[in-house]
């Protein structure tokens, strides 16, 4: 009798969330990063005891259709490849088509989503990774996804949580993140069904710094801008000798976060330009940095 046996769909997509779902924050990284990826210009992050009982993330991006919306949880599906030859162009956040099924694979989840112009929208509710109901929804253009009882079907990875005050933190954390990489959408945190954070869209990084941290602090920021003759830009802002602050160096490379270190990072990401960026940033404790 052989040994060596196929998983059931379930099982594999609760394994495959782990690669994918480590812990609250992970939920709200891949949810947000696919409002983004959808266009929105507003996105609000929902969150209860930490994100552990609820996470809401509401978007007005394109929204989806029904089959559309039906695929996004299957495994592999994605809208953002097509070919070997696109994964060499990527310009999305991503696109592995793991996140939904995952996340779905291990909470008692539900999705809403609609087209501008359509009639109806599209709710799905799906219990630790099995479909249980689909039908019209009549939500505002875009997605919502609400992900509950996470973990709930696998109580040891549930069992490795913090406090509900530490993931909160880590899931503000993720949230000031992807607020800085992307001044241009407007973020708004609700925890515990009250607003804890609302950012106005802006035009600049320098605005979203302070609607972040307050004006007080862009005085003791110097702003930074290099070029080199490839066009590999590196603008940002970073704190003047002697500024410090409980916050991490970020580095975002095409609005990503790619190094997030204390001390401040070295930007080997930017060959051509590694000398003088490490020059100007070695005795900086204050660093947010964005690479085009």
């Amino acid at each position: 009798m052989s040994r060596i046996k196929l998983l059931p769909e379930t099982l594999a997509s609760q394994v495959a969330a782990g690669e994918v779902v480590e812990r609250p924050a992970s939920v709200v990284k891949e949810l947000v990063e696919n409002s983004i990826d959808a266009g929105a210009r507003a996105i609000e992050v929902g969150i209860q005891r930490g994100g552990m009982s609820r996470i809401r993330v509401v978007d007005d991006g394109c929204g989806m259709d029904r089959d559309d919306a039906l695929l996004s949880l299957e495994r592999h599906a994605t809208s953002k490849i097509a070919s070997a030859a696109d994964l060499a162009a990527i310009s999305t956040l991503g696109f592995r088509g793991e996140a939904l099924p995952s996340i779905a694979s291990v909470s008692r989840f539900r999705l809403s989503t609609r087209e501008p112009g359509a009639v109806a929208g599209t709710e799905i509710l799906v219990n630790g990774g099995r479909i249980e109901t689909v039908r019209d929804g009549g939500e505002a253009p875009g997605t919502q996804i609400e992900v509950r009882s996470l973990f709930y079907n696998v109580p040891a990875r549930r069992k490795f949580l913090r406090s509900e005050t530490t993931e909160a933190r880590n899931i503000e954390h993720q949230f000031f993140l992807q607020a800085l990489a992307h001044p241009e959408i407007g973020f708004t945190l609700v925890r515990e069904d009250n607003i804890a954070s609302q950012l106005p869209i802006t035009t600049s990084l320098r605005d979203r710094i302070r609607d972040l941290y307050g004006a007080k602090l862009l005085d003791d920021l110097l702003e930074i801008s290099l070029r080199d003759r490839r066009g590999v830009q590196v603008q940002g802002w970073i704190g003047r000798a002697g500024v410090s602050r409980q916050t991490r160096a970020q580095q975002f490379v095409d609005a990503r976060l790619t190094a997030e270190s204390s001390p401040p990072p070295c930007a080997k990401v930017i060959t051509p330009l590694s000398c003088a960026v490490n020059f100007r940033l070695r005795f900086c404790s204050l660093i947010w940095i964005h690479v085009k």
